[in-house]
């Protein structure tokens, strides 16, 4: 009878080193997994829609993320399409520069986790999509824990795989700005 125990012993805690192991993972960026961190409640206000902006509503419930898929050479992302201009969709200054950005410009912000607390700002990344590869700017953080507020444009929070690109990236690309979204692989240059 003692084996029979000690194997249900040995089992239980087998379990439980690898449930922690487990849950410890969804907090390290670094192993690829990122899990939203909580849940910030939606608040409406006057959302500029220029570029089909998703807007906040009372009392949905939008996920938070401190972190962001782990950066490869060709990290899966989706694309979509912000205009940093003044009084546009992308809300306050760039927050790299405290500056806003003509359309024309080829610009991006990244979601929180891999925008590295400014850590990547004024660094240029390539985008890829559609058969062609383009660089751009980080400019801008697409705050992934912030959101329903007038400095986001009463938008929610980014999710934690967004590259948040000026119409200039879209265009480059040849991509429809219509469309919105995109799926797409950046990289560090």
């Amino acid at each position: 009878m003692a084996t029979a125990s000690t194997a249900v012993t040995m089992v239980f805690f087998i379990l439980v080193i690898l449930s922690a192991s487990h849950v410890a993972s969804s907090f390290r960026p670094g192993l690829g997994v990122c899990r939203a961190s909580g849940y910030l409640p939606g608040k409406t206000g006057h959302c500029e829609k220029s570029n089909d902006s998703d807007c906040c509503e009372d009392g949905k419930r939008y996920p938070q993320y401190h972190c962001s898929p782990t950066v490869t050479a060709d990290t899966k992302a989706v694309l979509t399409l912000n205009s940093f201009e003044k009084g546009k969709d992308g809300g306050g200054p760039s927050e790299c520069d405290n500056a806003y950005h003509s359309d024309e410009e080829m610009v991006v912000a990244l979601s929180t986790g891999w925008f590295e607390n400014m850590g990547r700002c004024g660094h240029r990344i390539k985008i890829t999509a559609n058969g062609k590869s383009v660089y751009a700017k980080v400019v801008d953080e697409c705050d992934s824990v912030y959101g329903c507020d007038e400095d986001h444009n009463y938008e929610p929070p980014c999710d934690n795989n967004i590259v948040d690109a000026s119409p200039a990236v879209w265009n480059a690309l040849g991509l429809d700005q219509n469309v919105g979204m995109e799926g797409i692989t950046w990289s560090d240059e």
